[in-house]
């Protein structure tokens, strides 16, 4: 895996554990040389990402539109900076960008963006491995709730395994190297 992107908030949370399992993540991506691709944001988990990461050494490509860039949210010393139209845009090239998607604690834009891939990947439109950090339990309840889908039958048990979850770094980055796609049942497209 050489690059991952990582979608997460763009504030802190209420606890420094989320803080500071970004800043590991982002120290550890670096060390490993897997580059960081996100939000591009200087604000929240996703600066504090982006920071740990360029001074771990790493190297950190943001994505943002415009218009977030115009109000002042964006991290201006990246590796490199796509500035594009949408935020529909944004997740296209984010996912062109990445071999792997990594999600820690965030809200409705985190969520928005770990559900289009997986549901991309369970249309067959993409085959990214997919892993939750679930930092402090702060997933717990969403897992309890996508486990609930399948028991209901409205998640496939196979497309249920499509999200990885681990509780530390090296068990979900060691999760998504070895991750291997279901086999295609349809044309796959290549974001």
């Amino acid at each position: 895996m050489k690059s991952a992107v990582v979608f997460c908030g763009a504030n802190t949370g209420s606890d420094p554990v989320y803080s500071n399992a970004a800043r590991e993540l982002g120290q550890t991506m670096a060390q490993r040389d897997i580059q960081l691709v996100y939000g591009a944001g200087k604000v929240g988990l996703m600066g504090v990402l982006a920071e740990a990461a360029l001074q771990a050494g790493g190297e950190v490509l943001g994505v943002i539109p415009f218009f977030l860039r115009k109000k002042e949210v964006c991290h201006e010393g990246l590796t490199k900076l796509y500035v594009v139209d949408s935020m529909h845009e944004r997740k296209i090239r984010m996912a062109q960008l990445s071999e792997a998607v990594i999600i820690l604690p965030g809200g409705y834009g985190t969520l928005d963006e770990a559900f289009e891939m997986l549901t991309l990947a369970q249309l067959g439109q993409g085959q990214h491995p997919i892993g939750i950090l679930n930092v402090n339990g702060f997933y717990d309840a969403l897992i309890s709730q996508l486990d609930h889908m399948a028991a209901e039958g409205f998640l496939k048990p196979a497309h249920r395994k499509l999200l990885l979850i681990a509780g530390s770094i090296p068990e979900l980055l060691d999760a998504l190297e070895s991750y291997e796609a279901p086999p295609k049942e349809g044309k796959w497209i290549k974001l």
